[in-house]
């Protein structure tokens, strides 16, 4: 299990590069991806992006992407090629015209493609250094989400079983149920002044549509289900933060279910105090990626 919040540094150097990448990441339902990178090495954002989601499948992560020169050089480098067609393009001029012509040194300057920016790198050689510093802080970034998500599985693990033995309790009180609404019933008819035997038949059927009623087997049957994908969820290899939302809102409802068949003054108290519960499992598992 990982939280969805986390941070990872990464760097490295390759062929006189230094790249630097910072990975910060916060809740989000879905995966996105946000790139800061020099704006000469735009094109490089998708790749970023996606190497990023082959290892985040949910929660938003800024990446900062920074790329500097490792040795400090600053001179200018020249394309000898590019210079000496530049020379001999003039020299053609000049046969043409019959005269001679020579470039000045400001033509040189002005002419792309003979002086080249020290800083100047392309694409796939940034990426030869951008990548490795880009592993690193992935895997800095999945250990500390891994660690922290250490800590909420055990949380969740903690309250769902306070949760599940309120359910118990409601379990073991259900088959008694009918009993105290019979004897609930006849106190009332007893209070009216109408003296009503309890083997009346009309008692029988009131007390036999109460039970049918009131019977919530199936709903607990449904809360053990939940339970157990739940805790197999703490300990699935895949990001099971949907997942236990989803089973939040179904156990949710269970136990709204219960609450309203029950009609029981006890069994509403635990249906209260496993919502609170619940509440504060699903705020928790929204951390969880």
């Amino acid at each position: 299990m990982r939280s969805m919040t986390g941070f990872g540094r990464g760097a490295a150097s390759v062929e006189g590069w230094h790249a630097v990448v910072e990975l910060s990441a916060v809740n989000r339902k879905q995966a996105e991806v946000v790139v800061q990178l020099p704006k000469e090495l735009a094109e490089l954002e998708s790749r970023v992006r996606h190497t990023v989601l082959g290892v985040v499948s949910r929660g938003r992560v800024q990446a900062s992407v920074r790329l500097e020169r490792g040795d400090g050089g600053t001179a200018m480098r020249v394309h000898a090629n590019a210079a000496r067609a530049f020379d001999a393009a003039f020299q053609d001029l000049g046969r043409a015209l019959g005269r001679t012509i020579e470039p000045a040194a400001a033509d040189f300057l002005r002419q792309p493609g003979i002086f080249a920016d020290p800083d100047a790198v392309d694409a796939d050689a940034a990426w030869r250094v951008i990548g490795p510093a880009l592993e690193q802080a992935l895997a800095a970034l999945v250990a500390m989400r891994e660690a922290e998500g250490a800590h909420l599985g055990a949380d969740l693990a903690a309250r769902l079983t306070a949760v599940e033995s309120l359910a118990h309790r409601i379990t073991a009180d259900a088959p008694a149920r009918p009993a105290r609404q019979r004897e609930a019933l006849l106190k009332r008819l007893r209070d009216a002044g109408l003296g009503i035997d309890p083997a009346d038949d009309r008692v029988l059927k009131e007390l036999a549509l109460f039970a049918d009623r009131c019977d919530i087997s199936e709903e607990l049957t449904r809360l053990d289900s939940h339970f157990a994908k739940f805790r197999g969820c703490l300990d699935a290899a895949e990001p099971p933060g949907r997942t236990l939302d989803f089973l939040c809102q179904e156990l949710f409802r269970e136990f709204n279910t219960i609450a309203s068949k029950a009609n029981d003054a006890g069994m509403t108290h635990a249906v209260v105090e496993a919502k609170t519960l619940l509440e504060t499992i699903r705020e928790q598992a929204q951390n969880v990626e």
